[in-house]
């Protein structure tokens, strides 16, 4: 079923727990017993069904073995898992306000890692890994000042909300200064890693990260940098969440600045990096042409409600909700399967919603 109503906003932690709820409503009884804190108890899961039993008790163990300490910060975080170990700006905090209903010293931890790695001049690590800390890179989706708002707010966890009201407050003027070098307000894509599109078509032929692994840098090609509606979009989500502390932290002036300025970055996106007649965003590159790759940037933008409600459903019709768009385009966007998305890069003949394929 379609659902996206802008004038009812679900928040990712509502939307986890109601994910918690639907397997719970599926014959729920006691399974797991982890502690949060106090007298709160984590979601329990029981079905007669024991594939479906077998599954789940796997996949609380796989998460419990990833909960670590890592380098650098000594509290136990929820990493990436599988060949990942570390943990990721794009989506580490985002993982872990849902896992909050497990651990939620594991979530708060997951957050604060960030802030803690922070650098002098503002700049919030991409990774923090077994083997460094990863500044090479800007690498965010999910926006991070969202998920930590989302985490402070329910909980009344007022030095979370101070850490993290001043550290993404100082992340936001880095990027500002240092991912604004065209002097539009949009945010810019210097390389692959800063949107976590491995073998993406999107970044044909660039580099995976920044020279020196200094995300101040961008490679001297004539193409960058971008300005990419996706990174924007994270800066967008962002503010929005600022608003909500500053006002939540007394500061009503930066509170409606915020809102201005996200307000602002929006409008952008939307007059900059829009083309109506694909229903698709897309980057600008520095030559100010449009690099039409139609890939989950579009998920993007609504996931961070930069789209109102009769834009959604314009592209839910056009794009989303096309299976032909879908099938050739949605499946590979983000599978991270370098095969399966070369093979889609080099189909000059797929069609696409509204015509012919352009890459």
């Amino acid at each position: 079923m379609r659902c996206f109503d802008v004038t009812r906003k679900i928040s990712r932690r509502s939307f986890a727990q109601g994910a918690v709820a639907t397997l719970a409503a599926m014959k729920a009884l006691p399974l797991v017993s982890q502690t949060l804190s106090g007298s709160a108890r984590a979601p329990e899961f029981r079905t007669a069904n024991q594939r479906w039993q077998a599954a789940y008790d796997k996949a609380l163990m796989v998460l419990a073995k990833n909960v670590r300490v890592l380098p650098r910060y000594d509290e136990p975080v929820l990493i990436e898992g599988a060949n990942y170990a570390g943990i990721w700006q794009e989506c580490g905090p985002h993982e872990s306000l849902v896992y909050r209903h497990f651990r939620k010293d594991v979530a708060r931890n997951s957050h604060m890692t960030f802030f803690a790695l922070q650098r002098p001049d503002g700049q919030l690590p991409a990774n923090n890994k077994v083997t460094e800390t990863g500044f090479g890179q800007i690498q965010m989706v999910v926006p991070i000042a969202a998920t930590a708002w989302e985490l402070a707010h329910p909980t009344g966890d007022d030095e979370l909300l101070h850490t993290a009201y001043a550290a993404c407050s100082r992340w936001d003027a880095w990027l500002l200064k240092y991912r604004n070098t065209r002097g539009t307000g949009l945010i810019e894509g210097f390389c692959t890693y800063d949107t976590g599109q491995d073998n993406s078509p999107r970044w044909e032929g660039l580099p995976p990260q920044c020279p020196g692994k200094d995300a101040k840098r961008y490679p001297p090609l004539p193409s960058l940098p971008r300005l990419c509606p996706d990174l924007s979009a994270t800066v967008y989500g962002a503010r929005v969440a600022l608003s909500a502390m500053a006002k939540a932290l007394g500061k009503m002036p930066e509170s409606q600045e915020w809102t201005n300025s996200a307000e602002q970055i929006r409008g952008l996106i939307l007059s900059k990096l829009y083309v109506p007649e694909d229903a698709a965003f897309y980057d600008l590159d520095a030559e100010n042409h449009f690099v039409k790759v139609r890939c989950d940037i579009l998920s993007r933008m609504c996931g961070e409600h930069v789209v109102d409600q009769k834009l959604f459903d314009d592209l839910w019709k056009r794009q989303i909700h096309n299976l032909r768009w879908f099938n050739h385009y949605g499946r590979a966007a983000e599978l991270h399967d370098g095969q399966m998305v070369r093979s889609v890069a080099t189909r000059h003949d797929i069609p696409a919603a509204d015509g012919p394929a352009q890459r």
